[in-house]
């Protein structure tokens, strides 16, 4: 199995490295190819980001990075338990104004520039945590409260970095991220039940009649359509509870959100195309559809500010 560049970094970074802390520079161009080695899924850091945040962005993505893989790749509960214990210790160093990791030397004046604190950072690791020991969720409540540290964070860390942070938009940011969670387990509900995790609640399955036996089997029966299509609604009711946020956010920033709320909603739609069968094909989105959803919010920028 291929490590990731986290999990091979742990023998120069980890809690026994021995690496000498690098200065800030030399932090800043970690963190700056870390995220640009995951480009795929970090399109925050795109042309419509203006350039004098993309730094900024570039560390707080290796934070998240470094967070997300100890949790998934570490090679055992046990052991990603162990190490995202020791990833917190090195937040609350930071806190302190003490680092040696790469990322938190880039990442302490980010979060001083920005009066960052570092509880949205916490919520991530909490989430990462909780992912080790919570297989299955029992009510959409649960799931909800997973959410608010797994994706919601992130939205707000933008909020702060973008100098939008008020109630109204921390609320409308905290549905478009919830949204967009829920769309991707919508998305993996086959990827997710293979490495032992259901996050589909058990009070909904119970509801439609959809078993245990059902998801091993991989057959999208009739309940188990009509338990995803109740779903992708609910999600999507969430995207498009948070559609306000573009208008309120800076320059091209309008374009982002937007873009991202947009795919959500492909993906979902993408479900719905085929019929909710997720348990025998993985819904995708073609370069394409990106472009037109792309297009589409760029206009609306373009129209909204002429406006």
């Amino acid at each position: 199995m291929h490590k990731s560049t986290v999990i091979t970094d742990l023998q120069r970074w980890g809690p026994q490295g021995q690496e000498p802390v690098p200065d800030q520079k030399q932090a800043e161009q970690y963190c700056r190819e870390l995220a640009q080695s995951h480009y795929e899924n970090f399109p925050v850091a795109s042309w419509l980001l203006p350039r004098s945040l993309h730094q900024h962005f570039y560390n707080v993505y290796a934070f998240c990075r470094w967070a997300d893989d100890l949790g998934d790749e570490a090679g055992s509960p046990e052991r990603a338990t162990e190490l995202l214990r020791w990833w917190k210790s090195e937040l609350n160093r930071c806190d302190a104004g003490e680092f040696r990791h790469p990322v938190f030397v880039a990442l302490h004046p980010t979060m001083q520039q920005f009066s960052l604190s570092s509880e949205p950072f916490h919520h991530l690791i909490s989430a990462f945590e909780q992912d080790q020991v919570v297989r299955e969720y029992d009510t959409f409540e649960q799931l909800l409260d997973y959410c608010r540290r797994s994706a919601n964070p992130v939205g707000r860390i933008v909020l702060s970095l973008s100098d939008r942070v008020t109630p109204q938009n921390v609320a409308w940011s905290d549905s478009i991220c919830t949204g967009l969670q829920l769309a991707n387990f919508w998305q993996d509900v086959a990827r997710d039940f293979e490495i032992g995790r259901i996050y589909l609640p058990r009070e909904d399955r119970e509801r439609y009649g959809v078993t245990i036996e059902q998801l091993e089997q991989k057959r999208s029966t009739p309940e188990f359509q009509r338990l995803m299509a109740f779903q992708v609604e609910r999600a999507r009711t969430f995207l498009f509870a948070g559609e306000p946020l573009s208008r309120q956010m800076p320059g091209r920033l309008k374009v982002e959100i937007d873009l991202f709320m947009r795919g959500g909603l492909l993906i979902l739609s993408a479900i719905q195309k085929q019929k909710y069968r997720v348990l025998e094909k993985r819904p995708t989105l073609r370069k394409s559809q990106l472009a037109v959803a792309a297009l589409r919010s760029l206009t609306k920028a373009i129209f909204s500010r002429s406006l």
